[in-house]
């Protein structure tokens, strides 16, 4: 979770399925879901992360998203120690069988490590 140093409002974010995202945090195994009030709600991370800059409040989004922010010291941690562990990104895709050339070409791409 991070947060700009000023206003103490939270920014909240809508899940796929109706209703408002439960902020998830787990520390030594037990696991808290909160469910957050705030007077901005979004549908993804980007213009959370964007209010959050503002100075609107705080955000619950990826770390890799903010790297840069918490470097130059515009956005800073908090929570940090129930902020669960990142495994990285994941693609489900149901069978390999009549895949589009643009799947596989994205699906190539991502496989990729340079």
């Amino acid at each position: 979770m991070w947060c700009r140093r000023s206003k103490r409002h939270a920014l909240t974010r809508l899940p796929k399925h109706g209703g408002l995202y439960a902020w998830e945090f787990n520390k030594d195994g037990h696991e808290l879901n909160v469910r957050v009030q705030g007077q901005l709600v979004f549908n993804s991370s980007m213009p959370m992360l964007r209010a959050a800059l503002a100075g609107f409040g705080m955000a619950c989004v990826p770390e890799d998203m903010v790297q840069e922010h918490l470097a130059a010291g515009t956005l800073q941690r908090v929570l940090e120690d129930w902020c669960p562990a990142f495994p990285g990104y994941h693609l489900y895709y149901p069978s390999r069988r009549l895949s589009s050339p643009a799947f596989v070409l994205l699906v190539d791409a991502l496989r990729y490590r340079g």
